[in-house]
């Protein structure tokens, strides 16, 4: 669903990538780095207490200084590589958070549309399956989502010849609490990371920056060492791995993504990504610089190191090394998922007695798609061995190991996740679709938050989940493209009137199996309590807002 790992500290080596300098150095670690060896965390969501900022002057100075202050106590962690048990953090801000701290109105409309709109602008909401028609669906808390940015509503388009005042579009969403940075502490135990979250709130309360929403997160890894997510599957399994555009030619001096031995990562024909769709300023899938924002040139961004290339005349690059953060607080209803299926299954073994197989736990599987350890499921009841590491194999194709789903069902999470070449018309055909597939590649950060439930069966109306993060520097294209065409689309692949069985709303679920297929019933799993985009900058862009 959204954790950066499925095992323990212990990264296999055909998936390590590293940045060489001086990108390593500039970027913030989160990318590269999951931080599986520092398995507790604490998400801390800011709000600056300052007057506003008008989106042109009077401005007011030393709004950074909060940022100069966290340097001392929990300094953001970059790319270059650290000791593991190192304590480790990461910020990032939403767009009202960086039009408080006093960004200037030019560099603000340099931003990505969707970024700048916010998750609940109505629109988006409307595509990532929150809000239609003005109701709130039952993919979200009763009552709305409790946090966001609260970025304010757009103006109303004048009418030619109109220049009279235009009324506010009051459509979009205001959450009753309002965030403008996410800071997250991440450290060996929860002890070590709650006691550096006071140690923080303590240093930033002079400055106006309160805490307002807090999570603690966990990997919680079992005795496989494998983590879980709260449903009990090991979570993860599937991530893209990024190359640039000098990494067919080993040995290439330039060459930015390299493995831990320093050669040039490069690319993977099953999982590869261009740089450019994790990183901004550096080329994407379309074989452009990914476009970030830029700050007007000024003696600051001289100073701060901030790189004229890839900018205009008269503005530096802001977003180099940067990226666009998706964060979304998803609320897990666990005994909900157990009971739902355990019924299910029941259900069908009374209209089937042969299909005595048919157990809550195979229902769930088929629902992911995967085996609870991250085994995929195959035609015939098998499933894919260990690969050479000794995790779940991912190097797998759709098309040619089970067109028909008649393993990993056609709808489950995985497949509609990501189809890879699973939407192809034909074998010739396959990789074309797997690499347009991977144009929609997310990379994911997420991890759960609240205690694991001691039966599955049994609500103890305590809340718990996964706070979903992922980095992509096209929203629209990228993570949005993902909920809205893959996991929300009703007729996704052959099926009518099914959303995914996992994070979809209460529908029909379909089973291909001898003679012809099972449908069961799946009710509401997670819903979502907050959400918003953020921006992930350089740790030169970070130094820029530290002197504002």
């Amino acid at each position: 669903m959204g954790a950066e790992s499925v095992t323990g500290p212990q990264t296999p080596a055909s998936s390590s990538w590293k940045l060489k300098q001086p990108h390593d150095a500039q970027t913030q670690g989160l990318v590269v780095n999951g931080f599986s060896s520092l398995p507790s965390a604490e998400a801390l969501f800011l709000r600056f207490d300052w007057p506003d900022n008008g989106l042109s002057g009077p401005r007011t100075k030393g709004k950074g200084a909060w940022l100069q202050t966290l340097e001392q106590v929990a300094p953001v962690t970059n790319a270059e590589g650290k000791d593991k048990d190192s304590p480790a953090a990461a910020l990032a801000f939403t767009w009202t958070g960086l039009q408080k701290l006093g960004l200037a109105a030019e560099a603000l409309a340099t931003f990505s549309a969707p970024f700048r709109e916010g998750m609940y602008q109505e629109d988006r909401l409307r595509r990532l399956g929150d809000k239609v028609k003005d109701e709130w669906q039952d993919s979200v808390i009763k009552g709305g989502p409790r946090w966001s940015a609260n970025i304010p509503a757009r103006k109303n388009e004048p009418v030619s010849g109109d220049t009279g005042p235009q009324e506010h579009d009051e459509r979009e969403v205001v959450t009753p609490i309002t965030v403008h940075a996410l800071l997250l502490l991440y450290d060996k135990d929860q002890v070590a990371s709650c006691a550096r979250a006071q140690v923080v709130a303590a240093a930033l309360a002079p400055h106006g920056v309160t805490i307002v929403h807090r999570l603690s997160l966990d990997l919680r890894f079992d005795a496989k060492n494998i983590a879980r997510e709260h449903f009990g599957f090991a979570d993860g399994l599937s991530q893209p791995i990024p190359y640039d555009e000098t990494s067919g030619n080993e040995g290439a001096a330039n060459c930015v993504v390299v493995l831990s031995n320093r050669q040039p990562v490069k690319r993977d024909d099953c999982h590869g990504v261009p740089l450019g769709e994790i990183l901004l300023g550096h080329t994407n899938a379309h074989h452009e610089k990914a476009p970030g924002p830029m700050v007007p040139f000024d003696e600051l961004a001289g100073d701060m190191g901030l790189e004229s290339a890839g900018a205009p005349a008269g503005f530096r690059n802001f977003g180099l090394d940067g990226s666009y953060l998706v964060v979304r607080e998803l609320q897990q209803r666990v005994a909900e998922f157990w009971k739902s299926l355990q019924a299910g299954a029941a259900l069908i073994r009374a209209h089937d007695p042969g299909a005595t197989h048919v157990t809550a736990d195979w229902l769930a599987e088929r629902v992911i798609g995967r085996t609870i350890d991250g085994h995929l499921l195959c035609p015939g009841g098998a499933v894919l061995p260990p690969d050479r590491d000794g995790e779940p194999q991912n190097d797998f194709r759709f098309k040619r190991d089970d067109p028909e789903g008649a393993g990993c069902p056609l709808g489950s999470h995985v497949r509609r996740a990501n189809p890879r070449d699973s939407l192809a018309r034909d074998v010739a055909s396959a990789q074309t679709l797997l690499d347009a597939a991977n144009n929609h590649r997310i990379l994911r950060r997420g991890r759960k938050y609240g205690t694991t439930l001691s039966d599955r069966y049994n609500n103890d109306n305590t809340e718990r989940g996964l706070l979903f993060m992922c980095l992509n520097t096209d929203i629209a294209r990228q993570f949005e493209f993902v909920q809205q065409t893959w996991l929300l689309n009703r007729n996704f692949h052959t099926l009518f009137d099914e959303t995914d069985p996992l994070v979809g709303p209460k529908g029909k679920f379909t089973i291909r199996e001898r003679p012809l297929r099972r449908i069961v019933d799946v009710e509401t799993f997670i819903q979502c309590a907050g959400g918003e985009y953020f921006f992930l900058p350089s740790l030169p862009a970070l130094k820029y807002l530290a002197q504002l």
